[in-house]
């Protein structure tokens, strides 16, 4: 009763001061917000942005305000319902009508954008979620990684130039632990020349990133988070963009996206894209003496790489209809994907190839169907499915030895790292089922259940077949999600959920010491998480977020099978399994021309049967990686972010990350009493440290109206890290060295961004940087790049 009196008074007052401000000759704009199901949409919030005129509708749907004339941006926001922005222009004396439609929200979330320079927050939605926009970023070289280290507690790494493996770390997490998704769709098994290190930023539109604890819409076992990258939807009548750049180390990048919507919800879309690149750029290492065969680690030559030539085209496909009554959006894709890629090192530098190298293609047709309100009002479904045929051809023949003089001598027998001409056949087949349900503007519920299926068989092209490749590698992976989220208010709401885990594994297991014996061996997993989240705005522009998750990730392919090359897997692999907390506090405002944003976060990770990549020594002074359930890992850290904008001239901002991430394993082994020297040990070869900023000034109209200049620096700072434990003691010559690096990039665009021209220098310090022990990465490099975007209305 008391919230209905409330509610009267409040609307009684606005239309008695809103009576008063028309009366003294102002400007006024007034209208009706409705549903996209006519239903009038009482107490929304309706306001100028920027501005402080703003108010909420009547029991009509009707709202007024006054302000002075001038053009602004209509924004209309409500409970259960999509922003709305619409521009206005409002004239002296005159009454301004604008009508407004609203639609449901169909997801857990509502993008607010409350930062400048691309970044936004998910401020509806209780996980600790943040988006990037890449409109700022299209007219870089920039790829998709490369991006999402804007994102705080984001950190990339690399082993080498364009094309080199790559992992991306979130809060102390890495690589396996982070799941990847295009459009809500897993990305599981796509194989390499589809990665985010290949795929230009244009690509996009803009990128989720899910910290720790992982909506069940996503139907995944990440104990990291979740990347989700959002494609472009254009619903224009034809549009077209295109883009060619050009660099150091030979480097060509170039793209393409066109299609058309037609007024009979007809549409049509093509994406491609390449990369090409010598990655011919200078390191410092030891090398091998020929005469002597040692290695003097003391003696550093500088030497230029001579054999990491890679290469990678995609084209990706899609047609269907959308606006329809039965759907949404019912698509059918098709996407073609391969590479060729140099090896040029193994796991460390010492080790340099100039024979073996890598190549494959990925062929994979899907369908997408979405729709609203489906039979009943509130029931939205998403229904998505692929098939990916993905080869990977590893090729190590080559009868010479080299060091990294280029220089060569003859071996003994075939092959620099081990001799094989290996084909992996892999079929991957992924389906995904999301149903939410809105009861009223409060209660939501969502339903969500993922199918993966993997089968590896491997070929050797130098002779008939092992009995090992005669056995398949397979596993089978089911994850159901359920959740209830509860939002009574613009103020706060919560949301409970369960996932239930299920994997089937099978492949061949050794049965003799010489390796020459295999059986089809089998496993299976189950298991139960839970968790919750929840957020409320302590004030109007001070929002808490709290989360917490019992979360599972299940071993991936690589872990249990390995890559049929450099890294062995291990098909007895045990979930990794964790308590996942998070707690984040964010606080944005507008003062005038002047924007803030703070952001802080603190993560608390406990996690068991940690599954750790290790770094082993082979024969023959090589070395490969295999994979080991560690134990108990216990993860502490906080982020830091700020960010200030001025206008439309200046965007400045930065962010802080430390990750405290100890081994937790207090004895030698099970029974025993001997406490391990590794106890409360930072886990090695993991970046802790690290923080970047950016600053971007824009000249708009400059030369000609429409016309603007961008410039943007640019850095990144990483503390040093040891390659092994720091209890058992790390030489300095087994340290990652701390760096800092910068970044420059200006770009002028023309007639609103029809035609733009853009240069890079990146690392104009020339610092010498690496990501992973002793692989160093590209010194000072330019690039310069043109774009093209033409689009109809």
């Amino acid at each position: 009763m008391k919230t209905v009196i409330y509610k009267f008074f409040l609307v009684l007052l606005l239309s008695v001061f809103s009576t008063y401000a028309w009366s003294q000759d102002g400007s006024m704009i007034s209208g009706k917000v409705l549903s996209t199901e006519k239903e009038i949409v009482d107490f929304a919030t309706v306001y100028l942005k920027g501005t402080n005129y703003g108010g909420t509708t009547n029991k009509d749907g009707i709202f007024h305000l006054k302000a002075p004339a001038g053009d602004y941006t209509l924004v209309v926001s409500a409970i259960g319902y999509k922003t709305v922005e619409k521009p206005v222009k409002l004239v002296a004396g005159e009454r301004t009508k604008q009508n407004v439609t609203i639609s449901p929200q169909t997801t857990e979330l509502e993008e607010v954008v409350v930062v400048s320079n691309g970044i936004s927050r998910l401020k509806r939605s209780a996980f600790n979620a943040v988006a990037l926009d890449t409109k700022a970023l299209q007219n870089s070289t920039q790829n998709l990684s490369e991006a999402l280290t804007q994102a705080p507690g984001m950190k990339l790494r690399e082993s080498g130039g364009v094309g080199s493996d790559m992992q991306l770390m979130m809060d102390g997490f890495s690589g396996k632990h982070i799941k990847i998704f295009i459009d809500g769709v897993p990305q599981e098994g796509v194989g390499s020349s589809f990665g985010l290190n290949n795929i230009p930023v244009n690509y996009a539109e803009r990128i989720e990133v899910y910290k720790g604890v992982v909506p069940v819409g996503f139907g995944t076992d990440a104990i990291g988070g979740v990347i989700n990258i959002i494609t472009k939807k254009n619903q224009k009548k034809w549009f077209l963009d295109a883009s060619y750049s050009f660099g150091s180390f030979n480097t060509h990048k170039s793209y393409v996206n066109f299609g058309q919507t037609l007024s009979n919800g007809f549409t049509y879309e093509i994406n491609a894209f390449q990369n090409y690149s010598d990655n011919d750029y200078y390191v410092d290492t030891p090398v091998k003496d020929f005469a002597t065969g040692a290695i003097n680690k003391k003696k550093i030559e500088h030497v230029k790489r001579f054999h990491d030539n890679f290469h990678n085209e995609a084209v990706v496909g899609k047609i269907g209809i959308v606006n329809k009554k039965w759907a949404d959006r019912f698509m059918f894709g098709f996407t073609y994907s391969r590479m060729y890629k140099d090896i040029q090192t193994g796991v460390r530098q010492e080790v340099v190839f100039g024979g073996k190298y890598r190549k494959g293609y990925s062929l994979m047709p899907s369908l997408d169907y979405r729709k609203q309100d489906l039979f009943t009002k509130g029931l939205d479904l998403v229904l998505t499915a692929n098939y990916n045929k993905n080869m990977t051809n590893n090729v190590d023949t080559s009868s010479y030895e080299f060091n990294w003089r280029g220089e060569m001598r003859p071996l003994k027998m075939p092959g620099e790292q081990s001799y094989q001409n290996t084909r992996s056949d892999n079929n991957n087949w992924n389906g995904t089922l999301t149903a939410n349900y809105r009861l009223g503007k409060a209660h939501m519920f969502t339903f969500n259940h993922v199918l993966n299926a993997f089968r590896r068989s491997n070929r050797s092209l130098l002779n008939e077949d092992s009995e090992a490749n005669a056995i398949p590698k397979e596993t089978r992976k089911n994850i159901s999600g359920l959740s209830y989220r509860l939002m009574p208010s613009e103020h706060w709401n919560v949301s409970v959920f369960g996932k239930y885990y299920n994997q089937f594994i099978a492949g061949p297991v050794a049965t003799s010491a010489a390796q020459d014996k295999y059986v089809r061996t089998t496993n299976s997993v189950n298991a139960m998480g839970y968790g919750a989240a929840g957020t409320y705005f302590i004030l109007k522009n001070l929002q808490a977020k709290l989360s917490y998750e019992k979360a599972y990730r299940l071993p991936t392919n690589e872990e249990m099978f390995g890559d049929e090359d450099l890294e062995s897997g291990d098909i007895a692999l045990k979930p990794e399994n964790s308590d996942n907390l998070n707690l984040n506090l964010s606080y944005d405002e507008m003062f005038g021309k002047h924007s803030i944003y703070v952001e802080s976060g603190v993560i608390y990770r406990n996690t068991k049967d940690y599954i750790q990549r290790n770094i082993s020594d082979l024969s023959g002074g090589k070395y490969g990686a295999t994979y080991v359930n560690h134990g108990r890992v216990l993860t502490k850290g906080f982020t830091f972010s700020a960010r200030y904008g001025f206008a439309d001239w200046i965007s400045a901002g930065g962010s802080f990350t430390q990750m405290n991430v100890r081994d937790n394993v207090k004895t030698v082994s099970n029974g025993s009493n001997q406490e391990s020297l590794t106890y409360k040990a930072r886990i090695p070869n993991l970046p802790y440290q690290f923080a970047n900023s950016d600053l971007t000034f824009y000249w708009r109209n400059l030369g000609k109206k429409s016309n603007m200049l961008t410039v943007t620096y640019d850095n990144l700072y990483m503390h040093s890290f040891p390659l092994y434990s720091e209890a058992v003691g790390s030489e300095s010559e087994f340290v990652v060295p701390t760096q800092f690096s910068h970044n420059l990039t200006l770009s002028y665009g023309i007639q609103n961004g029809r035609y733009n021209i853009s240069f890079e220098c990146r690392n104009f310090t020339n610092e010498k940087l690496y990501d992973n022990f002793s692989l160093q990465k590209a010194g000072r490099a330019f690039y310069g790049k043109v774009r093209v975007y033409f689009g109809g209305k």
